[in-house]
């Protein structure tokens, strides 16, 4: 048996056409297209997810840093030492570990006229309304922590 090899004729090889490689560049360009879509939309909701998560984390830890300013206002003596007017604490994911949230607490008295040295928000005349604290509570993310900072602002009122 003869085999015959038509590719070096020059008669067949003019009706060659192209079309199988056109068809070709644009699969890979399709697929190509429909990857990069893919993986945008993957980064994005990455960015989304860990985002919601340490907002969540903000709003929790905003509840601690008004607990921690409750306690060391407790531990305060006021007659001596005065009124705590601030409170900064950082967050750490775990123990031993760095910090990812810093807490910033500003407060504001709301006591009788006989209580000095307090950043007073006003003063009352009653004594059953004696004893309670306005308290502005910042909480922001360090700066490695994620691509855009997260702060998330609390306003609380404590009775002492």
């Amino acid at each position: 048996m003869q085999r015959k090899n038509y590719i070096l004729n020059k008669r067949n090889s003019l009706h060659r056409s192209g079309f199988a490689m056109i068809m070709a560049i644009i699969a890979i360009v399709i697929i190509s297209t429909i990857m990069a879509f893919s993986l945008s939309l993957t980064t994005q909701t990455a960015k989304t997810t860990t985002d919601t998560y340490l907002y969540e984390q903000a709003v929790l830890y905003s509840k601690s840093a008004a607990e921690l300013a409750l306690l060391e206002i407790a531990k305060t003596n006021i007659a001596e030492d005065g009124c705590l007017n601030s409170f900064e604490t950082d967050f750490p994911d775990e123990l031993g570990k760095e910090s990812l949230f810093q807490a910033k607490v500003t407060m504001k008295y709301v006591y009788s006229a006989e209580v000095t040295g307090c950043d007073k928000y006003f003063i009352i005349t009653t004594p059953e309304q004696n004893g309670t604290v306005l308290m502005d509570i910042t909480i922001t993310t360090k700066d490695a922590v994620a691509t855009e900072p997260i702060r998330y602002f609390r306003r609380s009122v404590q009775k002492l």
